[in-house]
């Protein structure tokens, strides 16, 4: 028995179970895997530690700053002092801005695409997209086909594809364009999400995100049980529910379901949910997106005036930082992969092919680590996928008002629901505390 059965030891099931403990509601939080954090994993490459999953925090992502700072986490400033390198059509050159070099015409267009973007974003409501005047328009197509009607050029296109594949695990063509508008203004801009210095990635956790996780969970002790599958939710007419596992059954007066949109639909609902839950479900797709680590005695490139920042137009390796811990080493890098070339790869072959990639972008050093780690998120046993959901044309108008609607006492969290940071940790904070806080007045009201 339980006040409140929370599903998924993630930011956003564990930030909701601490919520309720504090507001004196008995939680039980059941995670499937053998560990907590969701989406947020730390690893270890040459002996520093690394995130596999979930890495940067940077201004406005208030709620999980408070959270790092209560738990005593510290953040690092991601380094980006030097110059940024691209590879592009075959050449690599530096530039020391967010907007890559390259020629008069291109900087023209991809400046251009960018005011369109922001002037069609400021007509989107974070809170209820489908609600725009635009809203049919944008989402009867995809972000390419979007780009392509307002004759966006080569470059831009290619600069922007870039970007869906580390925000969405995707290409621009699979991601609705009224998804990407609103994901872009719920993180505050396209120069707050995509920018270091004042943005998205502008601070890092040295010893990873996952601690955060792990302290959330030691504080909520025996309520955290974790390689528990939830197979079943059943509703009954005493509005009460039980939620059964593998293992047994845990009776409860509400439930959060803190997992990604696609993953609801592991979970049988007795009664069944509605059929607009079922087609969510089946519409909000987790993107793809894996990660590659190579780690050297020093970082070498600092001392060649270079940031460790790179953008490629070649794959696998698309897009680059340095993560090393101080100028003394090891010098660790961080490459974002393509999954479509890189997963299928056998491991041996992914290690060269992302070392490849390194060497192309910092010279023949790279391509010998002192150790080299990757993680490819679709292929994880349990609930893959990510960095977060994929929304294809048509999901948004069709389905989004039950993104996070509440059914009979159960309630929905996971940073996919957030208004605020969508598919960051910062959104799935955000949304624990706002699914508790529902959970609790509806705990209230019966009272």
């Amino acid at each position: 028995m339980a006040d409140v059965v929370v599903v998924g030891a993630g930011f956003a099931g564990l930030s909701a179970a601490r919520e309720l403990t504090r507001r004196g509601h008995d939680v039980t939080v059941l995670e499937g895997r053998d560990r907590v954090g969701g989406r947020s994993h730390t690893g270890f490459v040459g002996g520093v530690a690394v995130d596999l999953g979930a890495t940067f925090v940077g201004p406005t992502q208030d709620a999980v700053l408070a959270l790092a700072a209560e738990l005593g986490v510290d953040t690092m400033p991601t380094y980006g002092r030097g110059k940024n390198l691209i590879r592009w059509r075959g050449k690599v050159r530096s530039y020391r801005s967010t907007i890559p070099r390259l020629s008069i015409l291109e900087l023209l267009d991809v400046s251009r695409i960018q005011w369109r973007f922001d002037r069609i974003r400021s007509k989107v409501p974070v809170d209820q997209p489908w609600k725009s005047p635009v809203a049919a328009q944008l989402d009867a197509v995809s972000l390419d086909e979007w780009l392509r009607s307002v004759h966006a050029g080569a470059s831009t296109r290619d600069l922007m594809a870039i970007m869906a594949r580390v925000t969405w695990g995707a290409e621009p063509d699979a991601v609705s364009m009224l998804h990407a508008v609103r994901y872009v203004a719920a993180a505050g801009g396209l120069n707050r999400m995509l920018d270091v210095e004042g943005g998205a990635q502008q601070n890092r956790f040295l010893a990873g995100t996952q601690q955060i996780a792990q302290l959330m969970a030691a504080e909520l002790g025996e309520r955290v049980v974790l390689n528990t599958r939830v197979r079943g939710i059943a509703r009954h007419a005493d509005r009460s529910l039980t939620v059964t596992t593998d293992g047994g059954r845990h009776a409860a007066a509400a439930v959060v379901v803190a997992v990604a949109p696609e993953h609801r639909a592991a979970i049988e609902f007795d009664p069944a949910l509605p059929a607009e839950y079922d087609r969510l479900s089946r519409n909000w797709p987790q993107g793809h997106l894996s990660k590659a680590y190579a780690a050297y005695s020093t970082p070498f490139w600092r001392a060649e005036g270079f940031s460790g920042e790179a953008l490629s137009d070649e794959g696998p390796v698309f897009i680059t930082f340095d993560v090393s811990p101080s100028d003394a080493g090891p010098g660790v890098l961080l490459g974002f992969t393509d999954a479509r070339t890189f997963d299928p790869l056998p491991d041996e072959q992914r290690r060269e092919v992302a070392l490849a990639g390194f060497s192309a972008l910092f010279g023949d050093a790279a391509s010998r680590p002192l150790d080299y780690v990757d993680h490819r998120w679709g292929a994880e046993s349990f609930a893959p996928g990510g960095p977060t959901a994929a929304v294809p044309p048509g999901s948004w108008t069709a389905h989004g008002r039950w993104l996070r609607a509440p059914v009979d006492g159960i309630f929905w969290a996971g940073t996919e629901t957030a208004d605020r940071w969508t598919g960051f940790l910062d959104g799935a904070v955000r949304s624990g505390l706002r699914a508790a806080d529902e959970a609790h007045q509806e705990l209230a009201r019966r009272a």
